[in-house]
């Protein structure tokens, strides 16, 4: 189980440094002028919302390869790697384009109260769950509820906080970072992961 909670770290760091996971949040509130502090919790709860989308779905995959490994003794030697590699080598080869460029505009939010930009950013964020680490639910299913508690709190754990210590940083020498080649590479990165950590779940098996 080590190679699949190594796996969803990884991805789990990657989706964090996204710039449209946080940097928005820092412009939003240097326009708005909140303080630190404010922007800090606003940061946490829409982190927390986005976390809890993807772990409540990654739940419902992680149950249905429970049930599979249940009933088909091939499923953590044969399926769950073959699922991984096939999921890996699709991300890698397809131009999808990222499904979290939507997450939070700041630009849609000019001119509202700041409550109402507070439950934007929440809803936007809830509503736009990292499809990339369900895989990693599926392949975690042959391991029971221990491999599913254990990769939502990997997740959980690096998406808060990674979302949060870059909005305190403040954007500002991050700005100069170029985290956008991680955006505009995602799929790949994410495919990569995916074929070897499918492959390497063979020989662990």
């Amino acid at each position: 189980m080590t190679h699949i909670i190594i796996g969803s770290l990884l991805l789990s760091i990657i989706h964090a440094a996204i710039p449209n996971h946080w940097l928005p949040l820092v412009l939003i509130a240097k326009s708005e002028g909140w303080q630190k502090k404010e922007t800090m919790v606003v940061a946490g709860i829409a982190a927390l919302a986005h976390t809890l989308s993807t772990i409540s779905l990654g739940v419902i995959i992680g149950l249905i390869g429970v049930k599979i490994s249940d009933q088909l003794r091939l499923f953590p030697t044969i399926i769950a790697p073959l699922v991984l590699i096939f999921m890996g080598l699709l991300y890698f080869g397809m131009d999808m384009g990222h499904t979290h460029h939507e997450h939070i505009s700041e630009k849609k939010l000019a001119k509202k109260s700041k409550r109402s930009i507070i439950l934007s950013v929440c809803i936007a964020m809830f509503f736009s769950p990292c499809l990339e680490i369900e895989t990693f639910y599926f392949s975690a299913g042959s391991f029971g509820w221990k491999g599913i508690i254990s990769i939502s709190l990997v997740y959980l754990l690096v998406t808060v906080s990674g979302i949060m210590a870059l909005v305190a940083v403040g954007g500002r020498s991050l700005e100069k970072v170029n985290f956008h080649f991680l955006e505009n590479h995602e799929k790949k990165i994410t495919g990569f992961t995916l074929i070897l950590l499918g492959i390497f779940t063979f020989f662990v098996h």
